[in-house]
């Protein structure tokens, strides 16, 4: 199995009771090692895992010319996707066995464009985790630099499955 599978139909992702089988942290140490398909969105947008510890997730990623908007700048839904996505996994780190979760609203700051072709750090952080929502923040970063691209928030919905 390679590092970074990627789902390629909706029969190479885990089944619902798979998922609820263990716990949030477990499932993105698996997608990290590539036991379990990464998201298709990833591949789409040219991003993986990088990171994954307990209330941390990192994605690391490079914008590509077919990711710019019509004006040839990095499209906002890319910023908002990598954020979205290490916050809404840190957050997922912190979901126990048989339960799952959904990012009810979040938050961006774009503070200046990414150049295509720069290679980035997408980090979430949870600020806090409880039964039923879990609150992240994020920033994009240069990997070569430490720019400080983007930042943002999210609160999470955590729902008990079982």
């Amino acid at each position: 199995m390679t590092r970074f599978k990627t789902a390629l139909s909706p029969a190479d992702l885990p089944s619902r009771d798979e998922m609820l089988s263990i716990s949030g942290l477990e499932f993105m140490q698996m997608m990290l090692r590539g036991e379990i398909a990464r998201p298709p969105i990833s591949e789409g947008l040219n991003y993986h895992p990088h990171l994954v510890e307990e209330g941390r997730v990192v994605f690391r990623g490079t914008p590509e010319f077919r990711h710019t908007n019509p004006m040839g700048t990095v499209h906002g839904g890319w910023y908002g996707t990598l954020l979205d996505s290490c916050m809404a996994c840190a957050v997922m780190t912190r979901v126990p066995k048989g339960a799952a979760y959904t990012t009810l609203e979040y938050k961006i700051n774009i503070l200046r464009p990414i150049p295509p072709g720069t290679e980035i750090e997408a980090d979430g952080r949870v600020a806090h985790a409880g039964r039923s929502t879990g609150v992240a923040s994020g920033e994009i970063r240069g990997v070569a630099d430490g720019r400080l691209y983007a930042t943002g928030t999210t609160t999470c919905l955590i729902l008990q499955m079982r």
